[in-house]
């Protein structure tokens, strides 16, 4: 039998094992942390009534990002990113270099607003430039169909025929 599928009876891992003895579950269907799970056992298994441990987290944010989260939560609609393209840098990872070098350039002593809003008009200037490396949505799939890549070509009636 089965048994349950409640989360209090059992742990997914001996809920499992009993569809696989029952037969309801086959062998070859297992799920692909069975092995391992067998393989390398946890020290505690991992029922839901085990009391959290007491432990410190450490605090893992860098100086970007701050940078990072003041950039999104001003601006929500950033845009898209051409991932095909491996030489321009992103928007986000552009205003971080230019805020850095603006903050550097002032040595600390402008406020966050004031970096915020020049990182921005340096920016749009860059934008603005005859050279400009704007990426569209368009443009990214005929740069990529003009590189050869073959994922661009396909059709999606093409994938479901038989």
């Amino acid at each position: 039998m089965a048994r349950s599928r409640l989360e209090k009876i059992g742990t997914i891992y001996s809920r499992t094992k009993g569809l696989i003895q029952s037969g309801a579950l086959q062998w070859e269907d297992r799920p692909l942390w069975y092995d391992l799970y067998e393989a390398f056992p946890p020290l505690e298994e991992p029922r839901f009534d085990r009391p959290a441990p007491n432990i410190t987290l450490k605090k893992i944010f860098y100086e970007e990002d701050k940078i990072r989260a003041l950039l999104h939560n001003r601006n929500k609609h950033i845009g898209t990113v051409n991932m095909f393209n491996n030489q321009s840098h992103t928007l986000t990872k552009r205003f971080i270099e230019s805020y850095k070098k603006l903050d550097e350039q002032y040595v600390g002593t402008a406020s966050e607003d004031v970096l915020y809003n020049e990182t921005i008009e340096l920016l749009q200037h860059e934008r603005n430039k005859p050279d400009d490396d704007h990426i569209s949505l368009a443009k990214s799939f005929k740069e990529a169909q003009q590189s050869g890549n073959p994922n661009i070509g396909i059709k999606v009636g093409d994938i479901f025929k038989n």
